[in-house]
């Protein structure tokens, strides 16, 4: 590890295998820290390469919990963080309204790292039990439609990661790979990016072996579909720009989305919602996203698809998935 810490410093990129050892290498137990410290910092002061990407991906797949879910058509949800926008918990609040309308999600977290709640974190503070158990977890996707993985279960040669991520408290290499390591491997995937670079660099990833997907990145920074400005979204099948006008809805503020300011608020924030409580705002956004993830699956209107999503929320059939994977 020594000697490819070194290369990088240097600043050369990595091919494939070498970016796989390198995973590998940062994963072993007892590993210098300052090594993985060092890791970490040079991949934020650049993005990596498309091979190293692909190199790391691989890699951590091939370290993680196997799981094979009943679902050969399903979604995840799940996008980088560390846009430092910190608004409330929108890709796990779309992936229980995607849910309740009747679409399998496997939706992949963590805790926050680069933000104060991540979708671990509200889940937890729900009740909803961890685990990595595949009949567990498929009963959940059967009954509910969605079941949550949580990525230190199924990455657990990562532990010696966490808390330097933690120490450093900024987005990392880690928050890149987060979205592309979905154990469960989803036919579809929409992906919030935190910045443009990342977006294409997630295009070229997941064009080669997902179904269809939606890279999202808004031009005022949003790893999300904001509804406060243009975002460019990439798709198997092209570039869009979206913004609220395409869902026939009005411009947010940026207050708007605004999430809690610690777990406890935020997961208030969540179930009002779900529960048919939210803002006139809050549930625009949570709509405009889970439509394009309905979109993203079936194909069709955006339109067509956003009355999908309103008719989940409204029914309450996104807040009884909630709580069917809580009991």
């Amino acid at each position: 590890m020594k000697n490819l810490v070194e290369e990088l410093i240097m600043g050369k990129h990595l091919n494939e295998h070498e970016a796989y050892c390198l995973m590998t290498d940062m994963a072993r137990e007892g590993v210098n820290q300052c090594q993985i410290a060092s890791v970490l910092t040079i991949y934020r002061m650049r993005l990596p390469e498309i091979d190293e990407i692909l190199g790391f991906r691989s890699a951590l797949l091939d370290m993680a919990h196997e799981i094979k879910l009943d679902a050969d058509l399903a979604i995840d949800l799940c996008g980088t963080g560390g846009d430092g926008k910190d608004t409330f918990n929108i890709s796990t609040l779309t992936s229980f309204i995607v849910a309740g309308a009747g679409y399998k999600v496997t939706k992949h977290g963590n805790y926050g790292v680069s933000s104060s709640c991540g979708s671990s974190d509200v889940l937890n503070a729900l009740g909803y039990k961890f685990t990595n158990s595949e009949s567990e977890l498929n009963q959940q996707l059967e009954k509910a439609n969605i079941c949550f993985l949580h990525a230190p279960l199924f990455h657990p040669a990562l532990k010696n990661i966490g808390p330097i991520r933690k120490q450093l408290g900024i987005k990392t290499l880690f928050n890149i790979m987060g979205p592309l390591i979905n154990p469960s491997r989803p036919s579809h995937q929409i992906s919030g990016t935190y910045s443009n670079e990342v977006a294409r660099v997630y295009e070229h990833v997941l064009s080669e072996n997902t179904k269809n997907f939606a890279v999202i990145h808004a031009s005022d920074g949003y790893d999300e579909l904001s509804l406060t400005s243009d975002a460019i979204v990439r798709c198997k099948n092209g570039t869009e720009i979206l913004n609220a006008s395409h869902f026939n809805l009005q411009a947010l503020k940026q207050a708007d989305i605004k999430g809690g300011i610690d777990i406890a608020s935020s997961s208030k924030i969540f179930t009002s919602i779900l529960e048919g409580e939210g803002t006139t705002a809050q549930n625009n956004v949570v709509l405009a996203n889970a439509a394009l993830a309905i979109r993203t699956i079936e194909g069709g209107e955006l339109s067509s698809a956003y009355q999908k999503a309103k008719e989940s929320l409204e029914s309450k059939s996104a807040l009884k998935a909630l709580k069917t994977v809580l009991t």
